[in-house]
């Protein structure tokens, strides 16, 4: 079940001039189901993306990266569900340059001006012919208002579809934003098993717009961990279109301070949602820490928190066993931590207790109190280093029964 989340109705995603979008039944892995999307952008839009640090990247992330570098102008993205073509070795990669090629075809655009995507089961060949035979039914399909049919057509293991959008006043010009994403386990950062596509008709110079995508990821999908594995094919691209006349050359443009704000609160929103809809996920829980002497710090201790199972089970369970906090604090991989200044609080359904502080449960304490806040399904663990002005926030969720039932069952 997702967690105080419901995906937004049709109407409330707004069609962003420039992208037209398009889905059909391909047989990827399962029979009748949505499971191919394809994303059409007109000329003079700019693309940028950030792709997953693992190693074993996937086939359609070596694509990506290459053809955003190539410098050419991008004019499609396809993505598919069920098979993720990683682990494919040589095999997956001329499945990823066929999709490519045979989206070229069916547009009439190079097959390098294509970004493809695929998100499923791992170590298993892409079906490729299957994919290219649903391709012209996807073309058949494009319309700018469908954003709500693809969030739905890119689930994996995702109980909802996830999509946001909004609309902001710049210089007298309506700009609007929406965006999909998926994802629901091995999530984690640097990016998490996710796949995100967030689009503007503003007009972004491609420098800034990629500085901007960098910047969006670290303050939304950088920020969350379902279970702490980082996957294969982790992909999140920003499109800007430029249909709506405002246009950004650089930072300093007037009204660009309000873009990025919004961009980035759809992203977050994004982000969010899929913690809200962690694999078996009962409560969504801000880890927010503050006093720290640099961002970094403060991030490596709210994953240490957000990471630890023996904390997120005894969050599922509503335990208050919450040395297991101090004890994610204190291996958590920052230098020279004095834990006598540091303070520690839950918060939920509206309290606020303190848990620690001085090194050790705090006088007020009461463990009745810690059992009913962490009845909540929103909770906030609030940490207090005390040894500086930096914040950060981390969001997770707590590990579940159901989690490990998920995960045992994918393939199957």
């Amino acid at each position: 079940m997702t967690i105080n989340y419901a995906t937004p109705a049709p109407e409330r995603l707004f069609p962003v001039n420039g992208v037209r979008l398009g889905v059909a039944e391909a047989g990827i892995r399962k029979a009748d189901r949505r499971d191919l999307t394809l994303l059409a952008l007109e000329p003079g839009a700019t693309v940028a993306g950030v792709f997953t640090q693992n190693r074993f990247c996937a086939a359609p992330v070596h694509v990506c990266r290459k053809h955003l570098d190539s410098g050419h102008e991008i004019r499609a993205l396809v993505i598919n569900t069920g098979i993720a073509n990683a682990g494919t070795g040589d095999e997956g990669m001329r499945a990823a340059l066929k999709t490519c090629a045979a989206v070229g075809e069916v547009l009439g655009i190079g097959a390098d001006q294509v970004l493809p995507f695929s998100t499923g089961v791992i170590l298993e060949p892409l079906p490729v012919d299957r994919l290219v035979t649903g391709l012209p039914r996807c073309r058949d399909d494009l319309e700018a208002v469908h954003w709500h049919a693809a969030a739905h057509a890119i689930m994996t293991t995702d109980t909802v579809a996830k999509a946001a959008s909004r609309q902001l006043d710049i210089a007298g010009r309506t700009v609007t934003i929406t965006g999909m994403c998926k994802g629901a386990g091995m999530i984690h950062p640097n990016m998490a098993t996710m796949l995100g596509f967030v689009a503007t008709d503003a007009g972004i110079a491609a420098p800034l717009l990629r500085q901007l995508a960098r910047e969006t990821a670290d303050e939304s999908f950088n920020c969350i961990t379902v279970d702490g594995d980082t996957s294969t094919n982790d992909s999140f691209i920003l499109i800007a279109t430029g249909q709506s006349g405002a246009a950004f050359a650089d930072a300093s443009a007037s009204g660009y301070a309000e873009l990025r704000e919004a961009l980035i609160g759809v992203a977050r929103e994004l982000a969010q949602a899929i913690v809200r809809d962690g694999e078996g996920a009962t409560k969504f829980i801000t880890v927010a820490v503050e006093g720290g002497r640099d961002r970094e710090e403060c991030r490596a201790v709210g994953y240490a928190i957000g990471h630890s199972p023996l904390v997120k089970t005894a969050f599922f369970a509503s335990d208050p066993n919450l040395g297991r906090i101090l004890a994610a604090i204190g291996y958590a991989p920052v230098d020279a931590l004095d834990v006598d200044s540091i303070r520690v609080w839950l918060s939920g359904d509206g309290r606020d207790v303190l848990v620690a502080e001085k090194g050790g449960r705090a006088v007020s304490y009461r463990e009745e109190d810690g059992a009913s806040v962490m009845r909540a399904k929103e909770i906030t663990v609030r940490v207090d280093l005390g040894r500086g002005q930096a914040n950060a926030s981390v969001y997770t969720c707590d590990l579940s029964y159901e989690y490990v039932k998920i995960n045992a069952d994918y393939r199957s």
